[in-house]
């Protein structure tokens, strides 16, 4: 069913030296960095945004989620496009979009314009992801292999973490928009790196046509399941807490949430997706997405796991910095400066992986990455209280920060060791798509038990307190609807520290830290159930590479 995959070396002059490879990865990796980080940093700048332009709520909400909602709903359909008209095209192409898109967000005057401008980033974005990891996955075999992908996950662990580091030191010397303005140069030069240092790669059998339909059901489904998870905190998981309308359509509050239809939706075009490639399959016609490469173990037991660590990732993420912010009103700089060792602690391990996984195995590697995530979760979860600094979490944020590492480094390896070269377009897609849908997941199951217990919490601290007994339930509901920042104002309203007004600052910092604590023990225990699907890991990827008999590696 696989169709042959060539390499076209006359395009990139020194991508067939190994010097030329590595550099090579090392472009692609910086080109998935580049879309990391701009899926991380505008978190630190959408006040001075929201100031600038006035935006409200829902502006402000949209500008941060559609991104992730296009490009999830994107990877799979742009890798297969990948594998049958050019890996290294489409990641030019999704790097210029990306810049014009980023050109577009600096100059933005209007809500309108910079939603549409990261709708279009997205766009982008997709097109780069799925490239850079089939690209990497058909330039590499055996021990080369394990240290490119430890040299491209350790990249994008770092680069995750300090993309609100840099977004927030631009943003603070020269304004908002320069930290998307300098993407151009950097887009530029990634564009340069990639025609002469990365091979074409594609299947050669493009000419037998493109599966639409699979195209549309995939984005569709996948955007759908998308919007449903990233939306749900905002307008209710059953019951809408707040009015929602799109042209004809009109969810008044108290009624049933759109968000249970939107995820039914997704369900219901997935499943179409499934069936008519299993049909086209069965008839000889192309697909979009392959369903035979999840009979492969690595790359079906890869996937979930890869959602899962992904999952606590970005829900740990998600509340630390609403604690640090709310309690002890750290700005967006040291919010991130805080980040830091987690940055640090991915870069480290990232190329100790590839020389751990040939002597040990990809999947013994992930496995003690994820033990290690782990660990220092639960140390977070059991040291946290409320005088608990950013500078007190750097011990275990750097022993996540080298899980991580060492687990994104060879959990990609794993994932595609097994996959053939022809097909790696719509698996790396695949793959890339697993981990934005456990992304927001895990938000909406971490941000869902943070403020669950933000108002119960604060409810129990309120009790034999001078607060009046009127007032507890409408403090309890602020702080959880506010995502604590309330128990800021709080703090600093006029009279703070009086004996009528002490007790519920205080309620309010402590109910934050037990939300946070109950957050990571959350995690801690998605990422559990990781570490248990990496036993069904087999030793993909330690030494020899499978392929198709056709295909051939550049």
């Amino acid at each position: 069913m696989s169709s042959p995959s060539t390499a076209f070396p006359p395009y990139a002059a020194d991508s067939g030296t190994r010097r030329g490879r590595w550099l090579g990865t090392v472009i692609m990796s910086l080109g998935v960095s580049l879309i990391v980080v701009d899926a991380t940093i505008v978190n630190v700048l959408i006040p001075g945004i929201v100031a600038e332009l006035r935006l409200d709520t829902t502006d402000a909400e949209w500008i941060t989620s559609v991104y992730s909602l296009v490009f999830a709903a994107l990877l799979i359909p742009f890798g297969r496009a990948g594998d049958l008209f050019g890996r290294r095209r489409m990641f030019i192409l999704g790097t210029v979009i990306f810049m014009l898109a980023s050109l577009f967000i600096a100059s933005a005057g209007s809500a309108t314009a910079l939603i549409g401008a990261r709708a279009l980033q997205g766009l982008g974005a997709s097109m780069i992801m799925p490239a850079t990891l089939s690209t990497v996955n058909s330039m590499f075999t055996g021990r080369d292999r394990a240290v490119a992908f430890g040299i491209w996950g350790s990249l994008i662990s770092g680069m995750a973490a300090l993309g609100p580091l840099l977004g927030g030191g631009l943003a603070n010397s020269f304004g908002w928009r320069w930290a998307f303005a300098v993407n151009l140069p950097i887009g530029l030069l990634l564009v340069i790196g990639a025609l002469r240092f990365v091979p074409e790669t594609r299947v050669a059998s493009a000419v037998r046509g493109v599966d639409w339909t699979g195209g549309v059901l995939a984005a569709l489904g996948l955007g759908a399941l998308a919007c449903g998870l990233i939306e749900g905190q905002s307008y209710g998981w059953w019951l809408s807490t707040r009015p929602f309308a799109m042209g004809p359509l009109d969810w008044p509050p108290g009624g049933l949430s759109p968000i249970p239809v939107v995820l039914a939706l997704g369900v219901v075009l997935i499943s179409a997706l499934v069936v008519v490639e299993r049909i086209r399959a069965r008839a000889g016609r192309p697909v979009m997405l392959d369903l035979e490469l999840f009979r492969i173990s690595g790359f079906r037991w890869g996937n979930a796991v890869s959602a899962l660590i992904s999952s606590g990732e970005l829900g740990l993420l998600f509340v630390l910095p609403l604690f640090l912010l709310n309690v002890h009103d750290d700005s967006p700089l040291q919010i991130s400066v805080a980040i830091v060792p987690l940055a640090v602690g991915a870069l480290l391990a990232g190329p100790f992986a590839g020389r751990l996984s040939h002597r040990y195995g990809p999947p013994r590697v992930v496995r003690i990455g994820v033990a290690l995530e782990v660990a220092a979760v639960l140390a977070i979860a059991v040291t946290l209280d409320a005088g608990t600094t950013g500078l007190r979490l750097a011990p275990w944020m750097l022993a996540y920060g080298i899980g991580l590492g060492l687990t994104s480094a060879q959990l990609t390896n794993v994932s595609l060791a097994d996959v053939p070269t022809a097909q790696s377009g719509q698996a790396s897609g695949t793959q890339s798509t697993a981990r934005q849908i456990g992304s927001a997941l895990g938000i909406a199951i971490i941000g869902t038990v943070f403020a669950t217990s933000l108002s119960h919490t604060m409810l129990d601290r309120l009790q034999d307190t001078p607060v009046p007994q009127e007032q507890r339930a409408a403090l309890a509901q602020q702080l959880r609807s506010s995502a604590g920042t309330s128990a800021r104002d709080l703090r600093h309203r006029p009279g703070a520290s009086a004996p009528e007004n002490a007790p519920a600052a205080r309620a309010a910092a402590e109910s934050l830290a037990v939300a946070t604590r109950r957050g990571a023990l959350a995690t801690a225990a998605i990422l559990g159930l990781g570490l248990l699907m990496t036993l069904r890991l087999g030793r993909s990827g330690v030494s020899t590479e499978k392929r198709h008999p056709q295909e051939s590696s550049p």
